[in-house]
């Protein structure tokens, strides 16, 4: 088993620099390892809502030295672009922000790389997977079930569980305003009440990042426009994937917290493996939703041992 360093009491993000890349629809703001990228394994990590890149920071300094490291702002969230939704919401579908990912790599002269995505950038990482197989060369999704499979499931337990699934959808501009009326609130209740420690697990610089970025009307916009997409036109891309077979075709692994929904309600490997002609692994681990904040050694561990096998 491959062991990371012990965590080194650095600046914030030290040894990475930042740049922003036009894409074919979206500006797209990320950090990258500093460096050249020839000859290192390149590994993307992909952070969910309602956060940004800098969720992977301690996880970035563990993992520095054994790849080199593309984190980027999905399109709506933290410094990346956040234009107004379109009337199908196709826009901010998974598979345009899967596109923006291919794009950047593109710009960054990657043919292949290694895929790692949290919470709504596992569903970006997810349909990467379905659209551009030739990409990735192996997948891990963290503390999801496919979209498709959770709404199908939908009951009352999840319902209430998952009710920002359901508010964040409805029609401009009610979801918008009644979080725009206290975002601050809403921000820290959502971090607060899907960890295990209130917003203990979460560093400082990484939650004023975080409050910077939520509390403008055009990212609460945009991240509505996200979970809109994922109930409507991301939906129907995976029927479409799935009435012909299209399945990921990289071996893939599953990780989700013991305490929170995904546990309680799925069974995440086998849904995954449905999903996978390569073979599909998984693990637990003793925490909530947030596991890269929550335990950011354990989280470097299972990367290494599944990226480098």
């Amino acid at each position: 088993m491959l062991k990371p360093q012990p965590m080194p009491a650095s600046p914030w993000f030290e040894g990475f620099e930042s740049r922003r890349i036009q894409t074919r629809a979206a500006e797209i703001q990320l950090r990258l390892s500093c460096g050249p990228i020839a000859g290192r394994s390149v590994l993307l990590l992909l952070h969910g809502f309602p956060q940004s890149h800098v969720m992977w920071q301690r996880v970035a300094r563990l993992l520095s030295q054994h790849f080199y490291l593309v984190l980027p702002d999905l399109r709506g969230y933290g410094d990346s672009s956040k234009a107004p939704g379109l009337q199908n919401h196709e826009n901010y579908s998974k598979r345009a922000l899967a596109q923006d990912v291919v794009d950047v790599m593109d710009e960054l002269g990657v043919d292949s790389f290694f895929v790692c995505g949290h919470d709504r950038g596992g569903r970006v990482a997810h349909r990467l997977a379905l659209d551009h197989p030739q990409r990735v060369r192996r997948l891990c999704v963290i503390d999801i079930a496919p979209t498709l499979d959770m709404y199908a499931a939908t009951d009352m337990e999840f319902a209430r569980a998952y009710y920002h699934w359901f508010h964040l959808i409805q029609p401009q501009p009610l979801p918008e305003m009644m979080i725009g009326g206290n975002p601050l609130f809403y921000l820290h209740a959502k971090l607060a009440g899907w960890g295990t420690g209130g917003l203990g697990h979460i560093e400082p610089a990484a939650l004023a990042e975080y409050e910077r970025c939520f509390c403008l009307h055009a990212s609460i916009h945009a991240m509505c426009e996200d979970y809109r997409a994922s109930a409507g036109i991301d939906l129907e891309h995976d029927r479409q994937s799935r009435a012909v077979g299209e399945k990921i075709v990289c071996d893939t692994l599953v990780l989700w917290g013991q305490r929170g929904v995904v546990q309680r309600l799925f069974k995440p490997v086998a849904l995954w493996q449905a999903q996978c002609l390569a073979r599909v692994s998984g693990q637990s681990l003793d925490c909530g939703h947030f596991i890269p904040e929550e335990l950011p050694q354990q989280t470097a561990v299972q990367l290494l041992d599944f990226f480098c096998a």
